[in-house]
């Protein structure tokens, strides 16, 4: 299978993920927060790092959960609009025209 190249939006989602996950975590450590939420530490930095813009939704969600984090309130800030970067418009938004 081949993966096509990520957006700048989806990158700049990543990095948005990481720097919220980062703020959230405070003084924890990372291997504290990574094994409590069952995933290796070197995951935990890459989604950090934003290294890993597109983390799958089961790890978000127990790194969350760990954090206290509302999934709402994470996909809140992760979809703040990037200014100069132009949005999608969804399937949805296409079928009531």
């Amino acid at each position: 299978m081949v993966r096509l190249p990520l957006t700048p939006a989806e990158l700049a989602r990543g990095q948005r993920l990481g720097a919220l996950l980062r703020e959230a975590r405070g003084e924890r450590s990372m291997l504290e927060t990574a094994l409590d939420a069952r995933v290796s530490p070197e995951t935990l930095r890459k989604i950090e790092s934003g290294r890993v813009a597109t983390p799958a939704f089961p790890t978000i969600a127990a790194i969350a959960d760990v954090l206290d984090l509302s999934l709402d309130a994470v996909w809140a800030e992760i979809n703040q609009p990037v200014r100069g970067v132009a949005s999608v418009p969804s399937a949805s938004a296409h079928e009531s025209r």
